[in-house]
């Protein structure tokens, strides 16, 4: 998949906009990535928050939800934040730092989902959490 900007896929606009292009989009995966910019809401200190590191997960999924609700010619939905576990920060991000985020989609229930979130720097992995997303249909 060519990268595609994530404003059009996305409910959330600039300056909360926390992914920059959706790279892959897939039944149950998205694939995201990210440039951290000095001036972004959730950068604290030149480091880019916990906050804001949840905040780029659930947007790739909503961004990856989006794709979809588009290519059937749905309006992109508005979708919250219902809950979040097991949230693992191994390493902050920095401005400048370019992330890839990934998130699985683990089970769909109604309008809920459980998803898994992961956030990369090249190899490494810096965060991950399990999300509840709820999506307004």
């Amino acid at each position: 998949m060519n990268p595609l900007a994530a404003n059009d896929y996305l409910p959330q606009k600039a300056p909360f906009q926390m992914i920059d292009f959706l790279t892959g989009a897939e039944e149950n995966f998205f694939q995201s990535t990210f440039t951290i910019r000095e001036n972004n809401v959730m950068v604290h200190e030149n480091i880019f928050t916990e906050g804001g590191m949840i905040e780029n997960m659930a947007q790739t999924a909503a961004a990856g939800t989006g794709y979809f609700y588009t290519n059937q010619g749905k309006e992109v939905p508005v979708g919250y934040i219902g809950a979040v576990k097991n949230i693992q920060i191994i390493e902050q991000a920095l401005v400048g730092n370019h992330l890839t985020t990934e998130v699985s989609i683990k089970m769909n229930i109604g309008n809920a989902s459980i998803a898994e979130g992961k956030i990369f720097m090249g190899e490494k992995l810096l965060a991950s959490c399990e999300l509840t997303i709820f999506v307004n249909n």
